[in-house]
């Protein structure tokens, strides 16, 4: 490929609504220009990374034996109906319709779709596992989109969907697509942790997110150094911090402490570690009656140290707030503690409440909460002696670096990652709306067991340049990188000897089967060298009239210093070996 085939729309400065480093510089490189909020053209630079994305993602798929095919973008609401999810999903699915005034969506994902391909196709035990997957557009209506390609509107992703006879064949499959993750990601040349999660909306039993470690990642991600635990910080499991409750040693005393609402500053007052005080959040759960109107409401006490904050995933699985909790409204709170928040405690209550304590709380002794009562603390606060014991123990929490590791095998560590890729067991969620069943040996139905699995195809652009650029532009792994190699001849147009062997090198890289971009511009090198800099290409390879005369190409990484000086004839060689490596 030469440049003036090509391409090529760098920009100087990113446009002022870029707000991360990927989506500057996916503007910057002129791989993407914005159409609308959340909507991009992707342009040749960029589509080019996509492809190579794309051709990594089959070549796995195709190899763990899932079969490729092509679900529409737009998709009848009756298959979305029978799941229910035509409603749940909420603003952020794109309902349309069409001409005759019938309901259609702009697909978010194809559950419903594939599950329906499935019920009609696979109807005997022996057409089973299968594994269907594809490529395609999807449209989320995001409130906020934002980050360019990492919270757009609409994007492209892989995802797949595995139908099996029973958990044991479909946790098989599970792993035979966990597995091919991790051979994706690999040769993707990023660095990343496959982490236990939650199954969110999309339900199922279990799930792993695969995360691009980045600083600028919006997941925290929890992981223990000595050994193979890792997890969304949604899931890590929060262990008491105590081994067991030690016994009173202080008097329960109302203590003055005016202005100070908060955890910290009643520790700072008090001269008490902030581990010895303990916080109140109050929610409440609403139960409806056939009209949908409230006829009983139950107002949740949650108790957690004051240096913990509270986890609302953990806290929906607590049997009582699985249906659905709201934060409590300030009359309710008055109503029921007398007070307002910032004082609030387990003692002396106006109304019952139901009390969720933290594992750790429930081990505390001689702790401090709130009286409420305006501008009082309790001190000396014990279980049993000085209030009944929780209603409910529960991890609530999120854990905190140096936790121990739920596994026993040291502390826990967290970094900041960015979610491209999660594996579901689905089980038969989806299967038993929609009554997609197989008939086993004795001739019954029965239904089928699912697994879906996707990855952000676009999103995996702006993750690998949040994880790998400097302040000259991207940086690009050789495998997704648009070209892997830019030859930058200087006086291409003006010297016969420098176009001669430019052009040389161009065909003997092409025959090597490298992916090369012959800069023919004629471009000043200053300029020509920033361009594809910032566009991110693996291996630049300079040629000159001087280092002609002296026999010289000069070769330099992209993250490197410095360039290597090496004979022309060797620059094939030299150049597809580090490649390799």
């Amino acid at each position: 490929m030469k440049a003036s085939q090509f391409f090529i729309s760098t920009l100087k400065e990113a446009p002022a609504d870029a707000e991360v480093v990927s989506h500057k510089l996916m503007m910057r490189a002129g791989m993407i220009k914005r159409l609308g909020a959340g909507i991009y053209n992707y342009m040749p630079m960029g589509l080019r990374v996509i492809r190579k994305v794309e051709a990594i993602i089959r070549e796995e798929m195709n190899r763990a034996g899932a079969v490729e095919l092509l679900m529409p973008v737009v998709q009848p609401a009756e298959l979305w109906q029978e799941t229910g999810r035509f409603d749940k999903m909420g603003p952020e699915l794109m309902r349309v319709k069409d001409r005759h005034d019938r309901d259609f969506v702009i697909q978010p994902t194809s559950e419903e779709v594939v599950t329906d391909i499935a019920r009609q196709e696979l109807r005997s035990y022996k057409q089973l596992p299968k594994n269907f997957y594809h490529i395609q557009t999807k449209f989320r209506d995001e409130r906020r989109p934002r980050f360019g390609v990492m919270r757009g509107r609409e994007f492209t992703m892989k995802d797949a969907y595995s139908f099996d006879r029973d958990v044991p064949a479909a946790t098989l499959s599970y792993q035979t697509m966990f597995d091919a993750y991790k051979r994706i990601f690999d040769r993707f040349g990023l660095q990343y942790r496959a982490v236990a999660a939650d199954t969110g909306a999309i339900g199922g039993e279990i799930s792993h997110e695969f995360q691009v470690i980045a600083e600028t990642g919006e997941d925290a991600i929890v992981y223990c150094p000595g050994s193979d635990f890792a997890a969304n910080i949604e899931l890590a499991e929060g262990v008491p911090l105590l081994s067991q409750r030690a016994g009173a040693t202080q008097a329960l005393a109302k203590t003055a402490t005016p202005g100070k609402s908060t955890c910290a500053d009643v520790a700072m007052l008090l001269g008490l570690p902030l581990a010895q005080t303990v916080k109140s959040l109050v929610l409440a759960t609403d139960e409806l009656d056939e009209r949908g109107d409230i006829k009983k409401t139950t107002v949740w006490l949650l108790l957690l140290r004051g240096d913990h904050d509270l986890n609302e995933v953990k806290t929906s699985k607590v049997e009582g707030l699985k249906a659905g909790f709201r934060f409590a409204t300030v009359a309710e709170i008055e109503d029921h503690f007398g007070c307002k928040p910032g004082y609030l405690g387990p003692i002396g209550l106006k109304k019952p409440v139901k009390v969720i304590a933290d594992r750790t709380v429930a081990r505390m002794a001689d702790f401090v909460c709130g009286a409420n009562e305006p501008d009082f603390h309790l001190t000396g606060v014990n279980w049993g002696r000085d209030l009944p014991e929780p209603d409910v123990v529960a991890d609530i929490r999120n854990v905190v670096e140096g936790d121990p590791s739920p596994d026993g095998q040291g502390v826990l560590a967290i970094q900041r990652g960015i979610e491209v890729g999660h594996v579901f067991l689905l089980g038969t969620k989806y299967s038993k709306d929609m009554n997609a069943t197989f008939l086993d040996e004795t001739g019954k139905p029965q239904l089928m067991v699912m697994g879906c699995y996707g990855i952000g195809v676009t999103r995996i652009l702006g993750a690998a340049i949040e994880q790998n650029h400097d302040e000259r532009g991207i940086i690009w792994p050789a495998a997704i990188a648009p070209f892997q190699v830019a030859i930058c001849p200087i006086g291409y147009d003006r010297s016969v000897e420098v176009k001669a062997a430019a052009d040389a090198l161009h065909q003997e890289l092409l025959d090597a089967g490298m992916d090369v971009i012959l800069d023919d511009r004629g471009e000043r090198p200053g300029a020509m060298f920033a361009d594809w800099e910032l566009i991110g290409v693996p291996q630049r390879v300079v040629i000159s009239d001087r280092g002609l005369k002296e026999g010289a190409l000069e070769v330099q990484g992209r993250r490197e210093a410095e360039a290597s000086k090496v004979a022309p004839a060797e620059v094939g060689a030299f150049v597809k070996a580090r490649l390799s490596a």
